[in-house]
């Protein structure tokens, strides 16, 4: 069996497909042509015949009463063409898989295949599943409030020059690239739902991705550190942190391009989805350690230069960061995937808006705290406060 792909049906779903240059090897016997086929399985039908499959190892899943099938290779045209092509309505509005089925021992088969799956609304075909068809429209409005904050940050920078570090034009670089990777993500979801392919936004989509996701891990990095606004050069160990999450978020992003050009019908496709989640968390885990690094230097710190005041701002600081990217990072990973696991097919595109929401708090909560300000928590030197924060930097609440 091989899955080419799932898809929400509508009750205007149809299903075009197509195949050719149909050559099927036997070892022994000339094969059955019926026992060679494609057929639609919802999800509600996979349990029941994996327990038939389970049940009896030789029986054939085109025999099954809980599939939709399609065609078999009887329904070819004679050689040496060996061709089909045929549409099917959907009767029951659901997510299907479209699988390819051999029951034929011993036999190898090759062909071209192409697939339609579609809802049509009204005269016009939409390509995207019946759960992702509002994406183009999130993907684009998010882009907008990205490009929206970039124009605050650039006016926040100006309004204070004096105190505006290199970190912060990285900052902002950030945002710019989040910006221009959503609005290739509503072009992309835009081309494939009216004609069914990305016409070439799939490749703009991946490069932005790319520099976004290596520069969102190297600022989180950089602000854990305290780089360019507390000290001006990093550490040996933190050289070696950047050195390893960057390679790693190059490796993660080829994976997510096989994944996602590709599908699970190529060999390696689940092994590829495995490399990039190992390689996700390796960097999540990563990234936390500069941070907790400059909360213990600060902690070390308070205890000799008689600055209290000043430490405990930077420490408090430093535990809220630690505390937003941690929540960042496990809604992200962790909720977002619950979501899409158990949202209903029609409502797979509430994971993608959630996932979008969590990251622009993220940038807001993050900017905020590190804007560029004359009199920021850095800084303050109110002597009056200097017992109160000595005894506040004794206090074990700040153990992580």
């Amino acid at each position: 069996m091989i899955l080419f792909e799932r898809f929400g049906f509508t009750h205007t779903g149809q299903a075009t497909i197509a195949v050719s240059s149909v050559s099927v090897m036997s070892a022994v016997a000339s094969p059955d042509p019926s026992r060679l086929g494609f057929f639609l399985l919802s999800e509600e039908s996979l349990i029941q015949v994996l327990l038939e499959l389970q049940s009896n190892p030789s029986f054939c899943v085109l025999d099954s009463r809980y599939i939709n099938l399609l065609f078999t290779f009887r329904d070819l045209s004679p050689p040496p063409q060996s061709t089909f092509n045929h549409s099917y309505p959907i009767t029951s509005p659901n997510e299907y898989s479209l699988f390819f089925a051999n029951c034929a021992p011993e036999s190898t088969v090759s062909m071209n295949v192409r697939t339609e799956l579609y809802n049509l609304d009204g005269r016009e075909k939409d390509f995207l599943s019946a759960g992702l068809t509002q994406l183009p429209s999130l993907y684009f409005c998010f882009s907008v409030l990205y490009f929206a904050f970039l124009a605050y940050w650039i006016y926040a920078c100006l309004q204070n020059k004096k105190s505006v570090h290199r970190i912060h034009m990285l900052m902002g670089l950030l945002v710019v690239m989040k910006a221009l990777n959503l609005l290739c993500a509503a072009e992309d979801k835009h081309y494939v739902k009216v004609t069914g392919t990305p016409h070439g936004w799939d490749v703009l989509f991946y490069i932005f991705q790319f520099i976004r996701v290596v520069l969102l891990f190297t600022v989180i990095v950089l602000i854990g550190t305290g780089w360019s606004f507390l000290k001006p050069f990093l550490q040996e160990k933190e050289k070696k942190v950047l050195m390893i999450v960057i390679p790693l978020q190059v490796l993660a992003n080829i994976a997510s391009i096989v994944i996602g050009e590709t599908g699970p019908f190529i060999k390696d496709w689940v092994t590829w989805n495995q490399v990039f989640l190992l390689v996700d968390i390796i960097c999540c885990c990563a990234i936390i350690f500069p941070i907790v690094w400059s909360i213990r230097s600060l902690r070390e710190t308070s205890k000799t230069d008689g600055k209290a005041a000043r430490n405990l701002a930077k420490l408090t600081l430093f535990r809220q960061f630690y505390i937003v990217v941690i929540g960042y990072l496990y809604f992200t990973r962790i909720v977002v995937f619950a979501l899409r696991t158990i949202a209903a097919y029609k409502y797979q595109w509430v994971a993608s808006a959630a996932e979008e929401i969590a990251s622009l708090a993220f940038y807001v909560i993050i900017f905020y705290m590190f804007r560029p300000v004359e009199k920021n928590e850095y800084f303050v030197l109110d002597e009056e406060e200097e017992e109160a924060a000595e005894l506040a930097l004794k206090d074990e609440e700040f153990e992580l």
